[in-house]
């Protein structure tokens, strides 16, 4: 007879055993979103990138019939232009409403958080149709920017939660970055189009089409958060309950201190996130600039009206498309780094993102500045300042996405909090800086004005240049970089 102790049942071993078990039960479980089908997949992308692209379109469409409001609701832009305050205070909510919002969908679940916003933001787009004063438009554009901006942010969470590697995610993710830049670029056409039935118009069309689509959104928006399917599951399926025990369960108070701090002090103390924050911050609002500043040469030197200068911002988004095109082969130059990586074998180098953007940056986004101003003027036909947009359009996609994907690839752990410092600055940008842009423009003239920010460009290009040249070595200096490795 054998006097070997029997295994311990509770012992560690076992519990050890159990929970792989459980582990595996899950990752192979068909309710698992990385298990789903492609179709799947793609159905919830696809839908929740449509969103994004049409809330983008409230945003800016305002700008095109921005002096008929003026007029009616007696705003005066004499002394300062008071007309854009309908975009300033929507982008300064768009700016604050991720930081809290997007943490609370990553830990309560994307579907019902998804739902409740898209039905705030909804309804804070009828009153926009129907304001019966200035404040009471300014008031229900900031809370749409609000709502808005935290849905117009979801996709790239959504995209993190369906595909779990990095050369999955990177056509969704590219492509949500177009969608997201082409829909507050297109914003002032749809404008154009709609504002000549009524400026209130602008905003009817769009409570149509959002109530319109809103079925759609209930029935095909599914929760994508993992752990959260996991825990709903683990109350009615044993094998899933060791898995769904190991989840973190952080309190809210903590979650919205980490949500709101993180990415402040990532961006004043990480030189990395701080000048590619102002690299990309820059190109955003740039785009939000042009809502200005077309409308201003093309009125002076074409007699353009309000609504053809609308029309003139699609040249932006021809250039976009291009962009969105040339990030394809980029994303495959990532992939095939990982051949090249002697510190990290296997893994894909950050700085592999970088190479297009930098002359994206010199020619594109610099030398179509250059293009666009010194061909305004009222003897040069109107085609060819377009034609120098077109290549500013171009840059904005390459480079946006390109900061986006490194900032994601180097601050892995701490991606969301990294990306939600982009965003903030990104929306600042656009909030604020176009203000500016009429005083600039009148004072300056038009081509020392465009000349000004070509000049900034060129700076800013230092970043990338830097980072592809030094990138491992600043890299390596980080503790918060190492900390953010999992």
């Amino acid at each position: 007879m054998s006097n070997a102790t029997p295994a311990d049942p509770t012992g560690p071993s076992h519990r050890d055993n159990t929970l792989e078990s459980s582990q595996r039960a899950w990752e192979n479980n068909l309710a698992n979103p990385f298990q789903w089908s492609e179709k799947k997949k793609w159905r919830v992308v696809l839908l929740a990138a449509s969103v994004t692209l049409l809330i983008g379109l409230n945003a800016t469409s305002v700008t095109t019939p921005s002096l008929v409001i003026a007029e009616e609701f007696h705003v005066s832009d004499e002394h300062f232009p008071h007309s854009y305050w309908p975009v300033t205070v929507w982008n300064t909510g768009a700016a604050l409403g991720p930081m809290v919002g997007l943490p609370l969908l990553e830990n309560f679940g994307i579907r019902n958080g998804y739902l409740l916003l898209y039905i705030l933001f909804t309804l804070m787009v009828i009153p926009q149709a129907v304001a019966p004063n200035f404040a009471t438009l300014l008031v229900t554009r900031a809370l749409a920017g609000l709502f808005g901006g935290i849905l117009q942010n979801a996709p790239e969470q959504i995209a993190a939660d369906l595909w779990p590697t990095d050369k999955e995610r990177n056509l969704p993710i590219t492509f949500y970055t177009f969608v997201y830049v082409a829909g507050v670029t297109l914003g002032p056409a749809v404008g154009s189009i709609v504002g000549a039935l009524s400026w209130r118009w602008v905003f009817y069309v769009q409570v149509i089409i959002y109530c319109a689509l809103f079925p759609v959104v209930v029935m095909m928006m599914k929760e994508t958060r993992g752990p959260v399917i996991l825990s709903r599951l683990a109350t009615t399926d044993e094998s899933l309950k060791k898995a769904s025990a190991e989840l973190p369960h952080p309190q809210i108070t903590k979650l919205l201190s980490e949500a709101i701090s993180r990415p402040a002090h990532l961006l004043f103390t990480e030189p990395v996130i701080f000048f590619l924050t102002l690299w990309a911050a820059f190109c955003f609002g740039l785009v939000f600039i042009m809502t200005q500043s077309i409308a201003q040469v093309y009125s002076t030197n074409y007699t353009f009206t309000d609504s053809a200068s609308g029309l003139v911002q699609i040249s932006l988004f021809v250039g976009e498309c291009v962009g969105f095109i040339a990030c394809l082969p980029q994303n495959t130059y990532y992939q095939r780094s990982a051949a090249r990586n002697t510190i990290e074998p296997g893994v894909p180098i950050p700085e592999a993102r970088l190479p297009l953007s930098i002359p994206a940056s010199l020619i594109g986004l610099a030398g179509g500045l250059f293009w666009y101003g010194w061909a305004s003027f009222s003897y040069i036909h109107w085609i060819v300042p377009t034609i120098g947009l077109a290549f500013v359009g171009f840059a904005v996609m390459v480079i946006i996405t390109a900061v986006d994907m490194y900032i994601t690839d180097s601050y892995t752990k701490f991606a969301g909090s990294a990306i939600a410092a982009v965003a903030l600055g990104e929306n600042l940008f656009a909030a604020w800086l176009p203000l500016a842009t009429h005083s600039m423009y009148t004072n300056l003239g038009f081509q020392w004005a465009s000349s000004l920010l070509g000049f900034v460009a060129v700076v800013l290009t230092l970043a990338p240049i830097v980072l592809l040249w030094k990138g491992k070595k600043i890299r390596g200096k980080s503790p918060f970089i190492r900390e953010a490795k999992y």
